[in-house]
């Protein structure tokens, strides 16, 4: 455990940025970013270079749904000279032995993609390039350290016309990688853990046969852990400790031989025999000793059994203590109760041993009682390997091209930003002037609210919000002067379903009925208090007490009301109620009440935006501009009613097949086009039809769509506000897709789904921003000011919630309208409070004008 613990802190050290030049284990990155996904498929060819032979391998991948991998491979001799000669040279001779491999197979023509298993510590920039940090296992080829082994070999095939130690690697949260930029998905991190100890942390745990060893290596100091497991040296272990026996009387009577002094004549091979079955091992000892030219006893034969158990169980636990630090970190990673995952194994030892790999196993389970490890031996892990990742590589680059060559048609460069504000500001001004109004997308509706709150206002006002199924009456108290304040009281009433469909006189006596149970429960029963009507429904106004009813939305369908006058309607139903008297004194729209709530803390505040379940603006317009009205002093809200920009097709080259899809699906086709590129109601079934074009295309989910997934308005916006959240790692982002069905998806995907998230929630922003831009250098220019300071009111569930939509717009703001300064500030409640402001505001003029 103490080893296990020590080992975590190396690979923290490792993978630090300012750490890792020190640290011992390197947790060198290796830019392999996905395992095999089952879709891979082509020829590749693979070299494997790992010790004194070298091989090359001819790989087929094949995807007819049965994931087959056929082989063919030549192995061949490095010799010594070469090992030891110059760079140059054994690359010469690896690219003719891949010559001479090709020629045989007859494809010497054919340009495959090739994987190189290099199996010496590197440094990597990126996948296929590898800088040597030092030769291992006899290797002392010169010119070759500090060089990039790939262009080496690369030169030597132009010129013409690939296991002995022990290491891991295992896949790292980006976020841990201080090396790499990037933060999202997972990396291969080679750890070359055999340099664990080099600084010393093994120092205590080190025999006197350990420092023998190292002092008689080729590389002394250097990977000291390797050299307590792995198979270069585990049989030196051996001899040494026989050697010591011996001359302490305690073995073969007391004699050595030539043979038994002679470093490397005790081999691992030696060591995996004698461990056999009891009888088997013994009489493989019994010879193995008789080789080396001593007469064992009995006893010491069972003597030299037990040296080799005691040295091959310490290999077999310490290589289990770092492998537990590994799990450990990939399930903190995962934040997991219990960890289920594969090892791959390979190497000499692991599979010759006898009992090596049962040794291993048995002591992980009981460090990591709490994770699930399989181990799975690789047949062919190096050469197949490479040629795996090369596919692998080969597979993401193109799914990657592909995703983002669909994604780009999302991606609004700032030159077609600038055209939607040019376009939207052309719009504005069809829907100001008379002769064009009628064929505008934005209507521009006069509210007949003159005038921002100026502090001044006070007195006790009633307010009614209608805008869906529940419907809320407020009292509110304005206090003007040094102490302004808002006080507010209100109540919430549901809409029955058979008032909201019957008649227009049972809605309304149902939305007396619930105002004189307010007053009731106020205590003001009988009172009689001017009143501001929040009605968000699309409404024509010729004063500001007056709103006809275009058309319902939002599932009301109350007869006798569309093409009346909404306030007559009210007036009717209290005059039949004889309880109350009210003064109705304003109909407002929700933007418009937006604005003047936020209008109320701050002066500037002359325009009210809102995007949430839809999108909408207001502001004050000048009113030599407003010509629907007569009159050219001062100046009146106007309700621009944006949603429907587009709808002549202003939008139709910045439009998607997504977004067409959106809309041919929509209860209001060909209506409210920009509001559909905007608004919460339809982001999430933008992303759901973006995600079913990936997988169909094979490049999200593996190619299988879930039932839930083709279920129309399943991916909720919510959903967008949740995973773009930074503090979201990708887990939380899997157990959004598994509540969709998705519940095979990997990292891979959760990654893709965010990027999309992202995409599509920013495309949004960008055009709410221009379309924002558009009006604010509207109102800069209608004042003849260089540069104009305002401030926009903003309410909205997408807005307050998403957790970079606003940002987005306001920087998108900030660009396209440079002579502008613009705050936001937020609404609290502007619905309630707006329509009594814009009520107090309304009584303050009235009274003046007596």
């Amino acid at each position: 455990m103490d080893v296990s613990v020590r080992f975590r802190r190396e690979m923290d050290k490792g993978l630090g940025r300012d750490s890792s030049p020190t640290a011992a284990v390197k947790m060198l990155p290796t830019f392999v970013r996905s395992t095999p996904d089952g879709t891979e498929k082509g020829d590749f060819l693979a070299l494997d270079l790992g010790g004194t032979n070298f091989r090359v391998l001819l790989v087929k991948v094949s995807d007819n749904g049965k994931q087959k991998v056929e082989m063919e491979n030549q192995i061949y001799a490095i010799p010594e000279e070469l090992m030891r000669g110059s760079g140059s040279e054994l690359f010469d001779h690896i690219a003719e032995c891949l010559a001479n491999f090709l020629e045989k197979l007859g494809i010497k023509n054919q340009k495959l993609p090739l994987g190189f298993t290099f199996s010496f510590p590197c440094q990597q920039t990126k996948l296929d390039e590898s800088i040597l940090v030092s030769w291992t296992k006899g290797f002392k080829s010169h010119g070759v350290e500090g060089r990039d082994v790939v262009s080496l070999l690369r030169k030597a095939i132009k010129k013409r016309g690939v296991s002995t130690g022990t290491n891991a690697c295992y896949m790292e949260e980006m976020r841990h990688l201080e090396l790499v930029e990037g933060d999202e998905g997972r990396m291969c991190v080679n750890m070359e853990w055999g340099a664990f100890g080099d600084d010393g942390a093994l120092d205590d745990l080190r025999t006197d046969f350990d420092r023998e060893i190292d002092a008689g290596s080729l590389n002394p100091g250097k990977q000291l852990f390797e050299k307590m497991i792995s198979g270069m040296y585990m049989g030196e272990l051996v001899r040494l400790i026989l050697v010591k026996m011996a001359k302490e009387d305690l073995v073969f009577k007391g004699h050595t031989t030539p043979d038994l002094l002679t470093t490397g004549h005790f081999q691992t091979s030696f060591v995996s025999a004698i461990e056999n079955d009891k009888s088997e091992g013994l009489v493989s000892a019994e010879k193995v000793l008789r080789g080396l030219g001593l007469d064992p006893s009995g006893e010491d034969c069972v003597a030299t059994q037990r040296v080799c158990q005691v040295v091959s169980t310490r290999a077999a636990h310490l290589c289990a203590a770092t492998l537990v630090s590994v799990l450990r970190q990939i399930r903190d990673n995962k934040a997991a109760e219990r960890l289920r995952t594969t090892i791959g194994v390979d190497g000499s030892v692991y599979k010759n041993h006898p009992q090596f790999a049962r040794r291993l196993h048995k002591m992980v389970r009981r460090l990591v009682p709490d994770c699930d490890v399989r181990f799975l031996r690789s047949e062919d892990g190096s050469g197949k390997g490479a040629a795996m990742v090369t596919a692998v590589a080969y597979r993401l680059a193109t799914q990657h091209a592909e995703r983002q060559r669909v994604l780009d048609a999302l991606r609004l460069s700032r030159e077609q930003l600038l055209e939607v504000k040019r376009r939207m500001g052309d719009e504005i001004n069809r829907g100001l002037a008379k002769e064009s109004h009628d064929q505008a997308t934005v209507k521009m509706l006069p509210t007949y609210v003159r005038s921002t709150p100026d502090g001044t206002e006070h007195g006790d006002f009633l307010a009614l919000d209608l805008g869906g199924t529940n419907f809320r009456v407020l009292l509110v108290r304005v206090r003007g002067g040094k102490r302004r304040s808002v006080e507010m009281h209100n109540k919430i009433y549901a809409i029955p379903q058979e008032a909201m469909q019957g008649t227009g006189e049972e809605l309304f006596d149902h939305i007396v009925h619930c105002i004189a149970d307010f007053l009731e429960y106020m205590g003001m029963k009988g009172a009689s208090l001017p009143l501001g009507f929040t009605f968000s429904f699309p409404c024509h106004q010729n004063k500001l007490d007056q709103g006809i009813l275009l058309k319902w939305t939002k599932g009301f369908k109350a007869t006798g009301c569309e093409g009346e006058d909404v306030v007559s309607l009210l007036k009717d139903a209290i005059h039949r109620r004889e309880e109350f008297d009210l003064d109705v004194v304003a109909v407002v729209n929700d933007t418009v009440g937006t604005m003047m709530t936020c209008g109320y803390e701050d002066p500037l505040c002359e325009v009210g935006l809102i995007v949430g379940t839809g999108t909408n603006a207001c502001y004050m317009e000048e009113m030599q501009n407003v010509e629907l009205v007569e009159g050219d002093e001062g100046r009146m809200c106007v309700n621009m009613e944006w949603g429907a920009f587009g709808d002549h097709g202003e939008l139709d080259d910045f439009s998607t097949e997504f977004d067409r899809a959106v809309d041919d699906c929509a209860t209001n086709p060909g209506k409210q086009r920009y509001e559909k590129m905007i608004s919460g109601m339809y982001l999430g079934e933008i992303v759901r039809n973006v995600l079913l074009e990936f997988t169909a295309k094979g490049l999200l989910f593996r190619g299988k769509l879930s039932e839930r997934l083709k279920t129309r308005g399943i991916f909720e916006t919510k959903f967008l506000s949740q995973i773009e959240s930074d503090r979201l790692a990708l887990r939380q982002v899997r157990s959004i897709l598994q509540h969709l069905g998705l519940t095979s998806s990997t990292c891979d995907d959760s990654i893709l789904v965010k990027e999309v998230c992202s995409v599509v929630a920013r495309r949004a922003a960008q055009l709410c921003g221009a379309g924002l831009a558009a009006v604010v250098d509207k109102i800069r220019q209608n004042r003849n000011l260089s540069e104009l300071k305002i401030t926009v009111g903003v309410d909205g569930t997408l807005y307050k919630l998403h957790p970079h939509f606003s940002s987005i717009m306001h920087e998108t703001v900030r660009d396209l309208a440079p002579q502008c300064e613009v705050t936001f500030l937020q609404s609290e409640d502007g619905s309630g409070k707006g329509a009594a402001l814009i009520t107090a505001v309304a009584c303050r003029i009235r009274d003046m004008s007596y």
